[in-house]
């Protein structure tokens, strides 16, 4: 089992090195392969080995990866662990900087479900993938993370605005433009791009670009109990599927860890939970062992799916806005989630299931069903379910503030559901 302040340690650096869905997918794409993890191509064919690790990457933004079992899916099923790469963020509209007086601006779309005050008065940095043509004159993509602060979005002084904290509604397009500097050159943000890629600004062609809070994580608590970062939901969970996923060993039935993108906007893209992305890489699978589409559909009917997101912890300062009967504490175990309406996957028979598996492993659970009167959200379960017809349980940890530039977990909630897929994976 992992030891929760090394796990604790290794998530922070995860949750640095990966900004956006881009730098995450490097992220686990290095891990992967540090691991013996083969890279497989979707517009190749495949030779696949019993016991073979391997993995795929779509849009440089989503990653299935696998370890192939001893024994035909068809008697053993697959079992599958599913987060999300993306967080909420700004992204920056291409080609959108203007100049007043010398003050460089650049104008920015909301990303997901931010918090978007949050945002205001922090240092940023820029990250993501830019697409260009190259010396060859072919289309190429590089991933591009400026980790260092190039921009603020300021607050307006409570002299000029003497109702701010009576509470405000931002607009997004108006008061959201982030601030890149003060400079009498004509054009600050592209020729920056460009210097940092060492490639000819006039061969941008487009650009994935996202700012980002430049504050790294950081553990802290009393007896460092906590952890804070952007971008916990969901890296969190996608950190805690790979670290399990890296020690799985000889096992009898296919291990896979699935990092979608686009969660925050609905999974329906190409990279998406809500796309068929995942149930091309199974079929293909599949045909690997020389299995038909009756085998195929009864190793379907056999595997079981734990879909990890975060969940929200009872806050002590808001505790009417949970359940009495399912409020969720910070380190306390992993989190079932429920909803009569099905925004969450979970099942009796899922959630059940589940359970035992903490049991195994002597890890506390707790249970999250929203208050009658206020909706739940909604994550990849049930549409990755849908898509596969795999039995799923929703999961996550118990956490503050989601979607804030600064989430908070707690660092042993990571070490107990990390030990959980351990115990899934075997």
């Amino acid at each position: 089992m992992f030891k929760q302040k090394e796990l604790a340690e290794d998530l922070k650096v995860f949750l640095d090195n990966s900004p956006t869905a881009f730098q995450a997918t490097i992220e686990i794409v290095n891990r992967l392969e540090s691991n013996g993890f083969e890279k497989l191509y979707e517009d190749q064919k495949w030779q696949l080995k019993p016991n073979g690790k391997y993995f795929v990457v779509r849009n440089d933004s989503a990653v299935i990866a696998f370890v192939n079992g001893e024994e035909n899916p068809s008697k053993t099923g697959y079992k599958i662990s599913g987060a999300h790469t993306d967080s909420p963020a700004l992204k920056v509209k291409v080609g959108s900087e203007t100049k007043y007086k010398n003050y460089h601006k650049i104008f920015v779309e909301v990303y997901g479900g931010p918090i978007i005050n949050t945002w205001f008065d922090r240092e940023l940095c820029v990250a993501g993938r830019v697409t260009y043509k190259n010396d060859k004159e072919n289309i190429e993509s590089k991933s591009l993370f400026i980790n260092k602060p190039i921009g603020i979005i300021p607050n307006l002084a409570i002299h000029l605005n003497r109702t701010v904290n009576k509470g405000i509604e931002i607009n997004k397009q108006t008061e959201l433009p982030v601030l890149l500097g003060v400079s009498k050159q004509s054009e600050v943000f592209e020729p920056m791009i460009a210097k940092e890629l060492s490639i000819d600004k006039d061969k941008i062609l487009d650009y994935d670009l996202f700012f980002i809070p430049f504050e790294k994580a950081m553990i802290y608590g009393i007896d460092n109990e906590l952890i804070s970062s952007g971008r916990i939901d969901d890296l969190g969970m996608c950190h805690a599927i790979l670290s399990a996923l890296v020690n799985v060993k000889d096992n009898t039935s296919t291990v896979v860890g699935a990092f979608f993108d686009n969660e925050e906007i609905g999974s329906q893209t190409l990279q998406g939970a809500n796309s068929t992305f995942m149930k091309m890489i199974l079929k293909r699978i599949s045909l690997s062992w020389k299995e038909d589409s009756e085998d195929h559909s009864i190793a379907i009917n056999k595997s079981f799916q734990i879909s990890a997101d975060q969940a929200h912890a009872v806050h002590p300062n808001y505790v009417s806005k949970h359940d009495s009967a399912f409020a969720p504490e910070v380190n306390q175990g992993p989190v079932i989630k429920l909803s009569a309406n099905y925004r969450y996957a979970t099942t009796s028979l899922s959630s059940s299931y589940f359970i035992e598996l903490c049991e195994k492993v002597k890890v506390p659970y707790q249970k999250m069903i929203n208050r009658s009167d206020i909706p739940s959200g909604s994550t990849i379960g049930p549409v990755s379910s849908a898509q596969m017809s795999i039995k799923t349980v929703d999961i996550g940890n118990a956490m503050f503030a989601m979607h804030s530039t600064r989430e908070t977990m707690g660092t042993l909630d990571h070490k107990y559901v990390t030990d959980v897929f351990v115990e899934f994976m075997k």
